[in-house]
């Protein structure tokens, strides 16, 4: 019997926090080149002498920080959403797969169309579109040899900045802070040297939010770039310079909003929560609070369905996208 598929994409995790996992989780991660666009001949010597030995073991504690009963969060709020999108679109055929480790796309795109689906929507959980996230998925997809419809970016949607705004307005209101600062995940300047739309993809996404900001002064809002791995320039301004900035200003009760991340990673809860935190306050800040990320809520499982039922309906503007 045909139906419709829906296969929402995220980034992936290490099976476990042991050093292992974690070793075999940054190396598939890492010797990516959409990632990381250096010569193979440069940068895997690089990689396998120098920065995995060094890297490793930091990131296994990172992760064992952050792991739970039911494994990681990223992992586990996945799954979660998948069981709710999967409870609203009834008659669909909805599952999850990771751009690194599993369950990997290619094998979820054939078992979905062993399944009898025949239109199949790709998902990535990214709002907004970059070289470094997407790029390997729809490479993925298209390797797969699976008919698929992918939507690039969502952070243009209208219900999905106003969900945003919203959450940002709940946490707003609960103290008086100096500075809302939207931090995004930071990408390479040289991405953007040559035509990755992201930084202004995420300089929109901030102004369209503030559109629907109903507690939120403008001249309380930044847009900041987090995660910057390596020697080279990355996206600016920094987050970590800017949280001592805004202390040295006397701005001590700052909220981050995190767009980038629909759900509590390594980024969320240990980079901002501790060691950005850590910065701030040994820096002369007080309060340094985040906003949640969407992590399976309602409302985004709501959007996520609507959304893809609208790209097989072909209205409105849901951005281009297909891979056969």
């Amino acid at each position: 019997m045909s139906q419709n598929g829906l296969l929402l994409v995220n980034l992936g995790s290490p099976k476990s926090p042991s050093t292992k996992d974690v070793k075999i989780y940054l190396k598939a991660f890492l010797s990516d080149q959409n990632v990381v666009t250096l010569p193979k001949w440069f940068w895997q010597p690089l990689l396998r002498g120098i920065i995995l030995p060094l890297r490793t073991w930091r990131s296994a504690t990172y992760y064992r920080h952050m792991w739970t009963q039911a494994g990681s969060p990223l992992t586990v709020y996945t799954e979660m959403m998948q069981r709710k999108v999967q409870a609203i679109l009834k008659d669909w055929d909805v599952q999850y797969a990771m751009n690194y480790g599993g369950p990997t796309i290619g094998d979820c795109l054939h078992q979905m169309q062993d399944n009898g689906d025949d239109h199949i929507v790709v998902l990535p959980l990214f709002p907004n579109y970059t070289q470094s996230t997407h790029d390997t998925i729809i490479e993925k997809v298209k390797a797969s040899g699976v008919p698929t419809t992918i939507i690039k970016h969502f952070d243009d949607q209208p219900t999905y900045q106003k969900i945003l705004a919203s959450q940002v307005d709940e946490c707003y209101v609960q103290k008086n802070y100096d500075t809302v600062v939207f931090t995004y995940h930071g990408i390479p300047m040289s991405m953007i040297k040559k035509g990755d739309p992201y930084e202004k993809e995420c300089q929109q996404t901030t102004a369209n939010v503030q559109k629907y900001l109903q507690q939120v002064p403008d001249n309380k809002v930044l847009t900041v770039f987090q995660s910057k791995f390596g020697p080279m320039p990355w996206l600016k301004p920094y987050l970590k310079n800017t949280l001592m900035e805004l202390a040295a200003m006397g701005k001590r009760n700052v909220l981050l909003v995190t767009p980038s991340f629909v759900e509590d990673c390594l980024e969320t809860i240990e980079e901002n929560n501790v060691q950005n935190y850590q910065t701030f306050r040994s820096s002369g800040g007080k309060v340094l609070d985040a906003v949640p990320p969407m992590n399976a809520s309602d409302a985004f499982c709501q959007f996520v369905a609507d959304l893809s039922e609208q790209k097989l309906r072909g209205k409105g503007d849901v951005n281009e996208g297909t891979a056969k």
